[in-house]
């Protein structure tokens, strides 16, 4: 294969990139999902 002068070779994708912020706790409070666990619907 060969590339020429002016021959388009590359793409780009320009995306924002998110950094999140965490924060050390002694202790995490309850949630409204109780005991239920992640991913609960709540139904047995």
């Amino acid at each position: 294969y060969t590339i020429h002068h002016g021959d388009r070779i590359a793409q780009a994708v320009i995306a924002p990139v998110i950094q999140a912020g965490f924060q050390m706790v002694e202790r995490l409070d309850d949630t409204e999902r109780g005991a239920g666990g992640f991913g609960s619907t709540g139904r047995a």
